[in-house]
């Protein structure tokens, strides 16, 4: 027999900071599919790891792909838990969902492909281009998720406990 769903609490409140964690890793996790699905299986510029065999870059595909499902998985069941309490905050998850794709973007720039060289975006050309675009349009989405969330932060009610 299954438990019954408890109901949302009535007079439930918006939880921002909550909205905003949930849906930036949804945003995450759907960066990385599209650089996964983009640039690993359909341009096949690259593989999550190409410092091996191809064996080895086909495998670290699959744990990128593994790893971005999960996140998709669990933001949605949280994202759930959050409309199902009438805990959304529709301003602040939508900021939350654009810092999220930025930050993978610049995290898979900065860390993935200078610091520990797992790969590089293109191989066989000057890569400064990429580098400049993959890098501004993780900057362009930082900036304008980093403005959706000072203007949710500016309409949110006053006085409200913070979530």
């Amino acid at each position: 027999m299954s438990e019954p769903v408890r109901p949302a609490v009535s007079g439930a409140r918006p939880r921002p900071r909550r909205s905003m964690a949930v849906c930036a890793l949804i945003g995450a996790a759907l960066m990385a599919a599209v650089d996964e699905i983009v640039f690993h299986q359909i341009l096949a510029w690259h593989h999550f790891y190409d410092r091996s065999t191809l064996s080895v870059g086909l495998l670290s595909d699959g744990l990128l792909h593994t790893a971005e499902l999960l996140g998709l998985v669990a933001g949605a069941a949280l994202y759930a838990d959050l409309r199902r309490r009438r805990g959304l905050s529709p301003a602040h998850a939508r900021a939350g969902l654009v810092l999220g794709l930025g930050a993978f973007q610049l995290f898979d720039g900065v860390v993935d492909h200078k610091l520990l060289r797992l790969h590089q975006i293109r191989y066989g050309v000057d890569i400064t281009p990429y580098d400049l675009a993959w890098n501004g349009a993780a900057l362009v989405l930082l900036a304008v998720g980093g403005a959706l969330a000072v203007r949710a932060a500016r309409h949110a009610p006053s006085g409200r406990a913070a979530g």
